[in-house]
């Protein structure tokens, strides 16, 4: 009988340790939303890259930050708390429900849809180069990286960057990760690297902020041919939390509709309307590859 009494609140005890892992109730029903209408706080996940979020003051900031925080006042949630995080573990905390929602600008792409859940898209964007002032590699495009195996480019780990140049001919070996944008700045500066590379509103708004005179931005950068280029950023979030993301979704669909989200990029470096993500694009489709 003892037997039966221990093996009845062990297996109690499991039930409510994994209830409290989980936004789903126990007979099955998503309620990641109710769950958060009800806390009043929304946890996010982000990599401290300008512009798309970042804390500065102690005031999480950005593009996306500002779109999330649109989105979940008109769901009701006031509270939007920031979790700084290296991008690469971004998708790994989202899993391991260190946040609800990942507000990073991060770029929909195949292999992490199979990972989380990404809403609609929210932005476009290309891509960006900073090399040593002077560029003294005439450096001006991913190939021209390639044809020079003496090249070094720094890179933040996970960002898209990594596979874009691979797939642009760069060899693995001349490709340096950092974990984040100022860390790829200063492996340039230093001499450590010849060049780093982002979105280009990204870079180009570190580079005002580095206020350095050993960096610069090439004008003239050649966009890579390639899949995946323009990107198209979202909020990713748990795979199981549907009527969390389909919620955000739907307001999020007003907010581009009335102008409140082409007005947020036209204050975060982008640009409302170059930025502005078509109707044509979706989610679904970016997922699937099917975006030429």
């Amino acid at each position: 009988m003892k037997k039966i009494v221990i093996a009845s609140i062990l297996g109690m005890s499991f039930f409510l340790l994994a209830a409290c892992g989980s936004d789903t109730s126990g007979d099955g029903e998503d309620n990641s939303l109710e769950k958060l209408k009800e806390a009043g706080k929304v946890t996010v996940g982000f990599a401290n890259e300008k512009p798309y979020a970042y804390e500065e003051d102690g005031e999480l900031k950005g593009a996306a930050v500002d779109i999330a925080k649109a989105v979940f006042k008109e769901l009701g949630i006031e509270e939007v708390d920031g979790k700084l995080s290296e991008f690469g573990q971004l998708v790994s905390g989202l899993n391991a429900r260190k946040f609800d929602v990942v507000t990073a600008g991060m770029a929909i792409k195949p292999d992490r849809c199979e990972n989380v859940a990404f809403g609609d898209p929210e932005m476009k964007y290309g891509e960006g180069l900073i090399v040593q002032k002077g560029n003294p590699l005439d450096l001006k495009s991913y190939k021209d990286i390639a044809a020079n195996p003496e090249a070094v480019v720094s890179v933040m780990s996970g960002a898209t960057e990594n596979d874009f140049l691979k797939s642009e001919g760069v060899d693995p070996s001349q490709i340096q990760n950092a974990p984040d944008i100022p860390a790829t700045f200063a492996a340039v500066e230093s001499g450590r690297a010849d060049a780093t590379t982002g979105t280009e509103a990204t870079v180009r708004m570190a580079l005002e902020s580095a206020n350095s005179d050993k960096l610069e931005f090439v004008a003239d950068f050649e966009q890579p041919d390639i899949e995946g280029v323009p990107s198209y950023g979202a909020a990713a979030f748990h795979q199981e939390d549907n009527a969390l993301r389909e919620a955000y979704n739907k307001e999020l669909a007003k907010l581009k509709e009335d102008g409140t989200i082409a007005e947020i990029l036209n204050n975060n470096y982008f640009d409302g309307e170059l930025n502005s993500v078509p109707d044509t694009i979706t989610t679904e489709k970016v997922c699937k590859g099917e975006i030429e």
